[in-house]
């Protein structure tokens, strides 16, 4: 439930984790009471981005940058209809934007949408925090929603755990559409939304794909309608375990070796699919700035992340499956965590970040070539 209240910077807020430690700030956005667990993301910019990406429905969001707000909120930059964070977190938000673009306050933007968050906490010990106790469940309060930290400790508690949450579905178009290719069409392909993110088809289209976004409960005869030469599987939010729906359809899809490819959930999918299984991070990756190598290549990219979940796959050794042979094609280099697979014996891989660059570098705008290639191929 929220409120919302002009002047909420001068209103009381407190952020209560479910361990009990408790952030007291000002309010931030709308006025009220919100839930979710608490992460972090190292993003130094690309607020916007982050705050509308459906990856993260249900979570409270910490920015570890110290000022956020600077530019203000555009009409241009979001990445689906809505912000799906559940709360906000900062330390020092801009008093004024600053950006030819920009339209309104990033603080209006919360406000308006009614998402509850809180500024002048010391976000570096939260931080600190949660990457030593791992992300928890947490809530903000202020105003009228204020009560005694022991009531609210036990509201926190009372809430449900990531582990476990089918999510997905929540965040999915409910209704099939189609992004048309940018110039001569080329492809077809057929995009599982299961939290999908606006510059994902896009970056398709600049080359040459007609991609027809379908909802996550589709089935294979809805994929299959549409003629694809490959399928995407999208990122998305909650428990990839819970998700027997995309592992069933995905498994349609390598039984017909149709060109495929993964990413973030997509790629927790494909494990699944392939027989492995997945497991949930301490803290996770979130974030525009995480070291991952290519195995293929051994080249080092700089990534943007946003994942609570992992695929638990071996990293020394090429896996058997039902499918042929896999391995696992990218790597984590701050703590080995699977960032990616790949089939050996048919068209498929997938990857655990997001190489649409939404906000982010540009370093993993190859994956999408690699796709148009294995496309290529199947036609040949």
């Amino acid at each position: 439930m929220t409120t919302s209240t002009r002047g909420a910077a001068r209103v009381p807020a407190v952020l209560v984790l479910e361990d009990g430690r408790t952030f007291r700030g000002r309010a931030y956005g709308a006025v009220g009471e919100t839930f979710g667990e608490a992460v972090f993301s190292t993003g130094m910019t690309g607020y916007q981005e982050t705050l509308t990406d459906p990856s993260y429905d249900r979570q409270i969001v910490v920015a570890t940058a110290p000022q956020i707000g600077n530019t203000g909120w555009n009409d241009e930059d979001d990445e689906s209809s809505r912000i799906w964070v559940s709360g906000y977190v900062v330390r020092d938000p801009a008093r004024v934007p600053s950006n030819w673009r920009a339209k309104r306050s990033l603080d209006d933007e919360l406000e308006r949408q009614g998402v509850v968050g809180i500024s002048g906490i010391d976000t570096r010990a939260l931080t600190r925090h949660l990457r030593e106790r791992g992300s928890m469940r947490a809530g903000i309060f202020s105003g009228d929603a204020l009560a005694p930290e022991a009531d609210l400790l036990a509201r926190v508690q009372a809430q449900p755990q990531m582990k476990g949450a089918s999510l997905y579905e929540e965040v999915a178009t409910k209704e099939a559409y189609v992004v048309p290719a940018v110039g001569e069409k080329r492809f077809t392909v057929a995009a599982i939304d299961l939290g999908i993110k606006g510059m994902t088809p896009h970056r398709m289209a600049e080359r040459g794909i007609e991609v027809h976004v379908l909802p996550a409960t589709a089935t294979a005869d809805d994929v299959y309608a549409v003629d694809p030469d490959g399928v995407f599987f999208s990122n998305g939010p909650g428990d990839p375990a819970t998700a027997d729906g995309p592992v069933a359809l995905m498994t349609a899809v390598l039984e017909r070796r149709t060109p495929l490819f993964g990413i973030c959930f997509g790629n927790q999918i494909l494990g699944r699919a392939l027989g492995f299984g997945t497991y949930k991070l301490k803290y996770g990756h979130r974030g525009i700035n995480q070291p991952v190598q290519d195995r293929t290549t051994g080249k080092v990219e700089v990534t943007a992340h946003n994942h609570g979940f992992a695929v638990d796959a071996p990293l020394d050794k090429v896996s058997e499956t039902k499918f042929g042979r896999a391995e696992v094609s990218h790597v984590c280099l701050n703590d080995n965590v699977v960032e990616g697979l790949q089939l050996l014996d048919q068209p498929a891989f997938s990857v655990q970040y997001h190489p649409e660059a939404a906000a982010g570098p540009h370093d993993a705008a190859y994956l999408f070539d690699r796709f148009v290639s294995l496309m290529e191929g199947q036609r040949a």
